[in-house]
């Protein structure tokens, strides 16, 4: 074996996040880790990588005992890490990201022309070309993910793991990166592939490691399984099909008409143009499309986050339109928000403070917090969604991400709202928590609420949307019926083909 983690234990005072784990990895092999949030997926990698030492155990690379001390070490003998958020910078090229630490010189300095063509020659030795002078900042995510693992290639990687390595990307951007991966893999390359997108797993993965609260379920080899016995091995249970009621669909509780928003002080290209949208209660409108194409302009200027230039917006008959965030919540709104950690979170912070913003005056007596109460409250919805959390007095930041998404979900459902806004809901959550938000967009849904669905995930759009809106620059580029819509026509669509008029 190329890799061998031999009964791998790590304690955080009284938390163990691994128990006696073994993993291994063969030359030319995929090995997917998978497990909920939680599981310790991410600490293993971690302690092979050098980022954290175990508490026992014991690590051999190629035979031999090793001990990293930092990823520097790691790399050293041979492993590369591509991290779930690029480490990228965005102001330089390619070239510049890829051979950064080990830059050519000529005469003692930088040669800009000999890194274009060592990594313009890498490129076309692992199949993956790129353009070394373009700036990453212009370059869409499915090459900048590509530009990371040539990063780590060039550093001199066999073993490359990759961490949830197409939460966002396309479609599209997702099968040439599994291609890349096999194609690699044929060359000889190793990759461990951490992430919960299990029919990801089973087109690409050669073997699959299950852990579930810190210890080894299972290894298993991926001809030999399938979907539905790795998610009994992740939560322990089988899960629950979604079931959506047939309802008739009530009033409209948004309606979008002719919103646009121009560009940067009026000038350039229109962000939103002529946008017309309604959602009415009882039904979950999808909307996809390739980040940065204006689903986050749209949500900002529905939620009140961002001044609407032309058109109007109303919200259940009534018009927000330049209303304070604080008024358009008051007028039925809830917010699922796209980051976490941007528009939903305040990190210094407790847990209870952030799971009781928006819910804060409805809980007071006197102008003070009914404290009692107030944590029964918070308590009740981290037992529900499985929120690991420790205490309710530990700072936001504390938690993972995909704790803290949880936390924000439920906090949002717990409103008494008639129009739900989903921004990418289940981003960074384990297949568990996927089904609990998933079950209760629907219960919502089939209570009467209108959801507005945002999702770079297809498969989520696909299984909860009624009806589903694809935005390409700016514009609805095509809208299609739940029983009509298919990945491919979807796909289209977002990559601007076929447009509907």
């Amino acid at each position: 074996m190329l890799l061998q983690m031999e009964n791998i234990t790590k304690h955080y005072g009284n938390v163990t996040a691994n128990q006696a784990v073994n993993f291994d990895l063969g030359e030319g092999e995929v090995h997917a880790l998978v497990g909920e949030n939680g599981a310790g997926k991410t600490t293993l990698m971690r302690i092979l990588y050098g980022m954290e030492q175990p508490s026992s155990g014991s690590v051999k690379v190629k035979g031999n005992v090793v001990s990293f001390a930092n990823p520097a070490s790691a790399m050293a003998s041979g492993i590369g890490m591509v991290h779930q958020h690029f480490m990228l910078f965005p102001s330089f090229t390619v070239a510049e990201n890829i051979v950064i630490g080990r830059e050519p010189t000529s005469g003692g300095v930088f040669d800009r022309k000999q890194a274009a063509a060592l990594v313009e020659k890498l490129g076309e030795q692992y199949g993956m070309p790129v353009d070394p002078w373009a700036v990453v900042s212009e370059c869409p995510m499915g090459m900048q993910q590509r530009v990371e693992i040539l990063k780590v290639l060039y550093q001199g990687a066999d073993i490359i793991i990759l961490d949830e390595p197409t939460g966002a990307l396309t479609p599209l951007e997702v099968k040439e990166l599994l291609a890349n991966i096999k194609s690699l893999a044929l060359q000889g390359k190793s990759f461990i592939i951490i992430t919960h997108k299990l029919h990801e797993v089973m087109e690409v993965a050669d073997r699959i490691t299950v852990l579930r609260d810190g210890r080894l379920t299972g290894t298993l080899a991926a001809t030999d399984t399938d979907a539905e016995q790795l998610s009994r091995l992740m939560v322990g249970r089988e899960l629950v099909s979604l079931e959506k009621q047939q309802l008739e669909l009530g009033k409209a509780v948004l309606e979008v008409k002719g919103l646009g928003i121009r560009g940067p002080k009026g000038k350039g290209k229109a962000l939103l143009k002529d946008i017309h949208l309604q959602v009415r209660a009882g039904e979950v409108v999808g909307i996809a499309g390739i980040s940065g194409n204006g689903q986050s302009e749209l949500i900002q200027a529905i939620s009140g986050l961002r001044p609407v230039d032309e058109g109007t917006v109303q919200l259940a008959g009534v018009d927000i339109k330049g209303m304070a965030v604080r008024d358009i919540r008051e007028h039925g709104l809830a917010h699922i928000p796209e980051d976490r950690y941007l528009w939903g979170a305040a990190k210094d912070a407790t847990v209870l403070d952030n799971g009781l913003m928006g819910h804060h005056r409805s809980l007071q007596r006197k102008g003070l917090v009914k404290g009692k109460e107030a944590r029964a409250k918070v308590s009740e919805w981290i037992r529900q969604f499985g929120i690991k959390a420790g205490s309710l007095d530990n700072k936001i930041q504390n938690l993972s991400g995909g704790n803290l998404q949880k936390l924000i979900a439920a906090r949002e459902f717990a409103h008494d709202a008639h129009f739900l806004i989903a921004a990418e809901p289940t981003r960074g959550v384990d297949i568990g928590a996927m089904e609990t938000i998933h079950t209760e967009l629907i219960r919502k849904r089939d209570a009467g609420v209108g959801v507005l669905l945002v999702s770079s995930e297809l498969t989520e759009i696909l299984q909860l949307s009624d009806r589903i809106v694809v935005m390409y620059e700016g514009e609805i580029a095509g809208e299609l019926s739940a029983k009509d819509a298919t990945e491919e026509k979807i796909s289209l669509l977002m990559s601007g083909g076929n447009r509907q008029t």
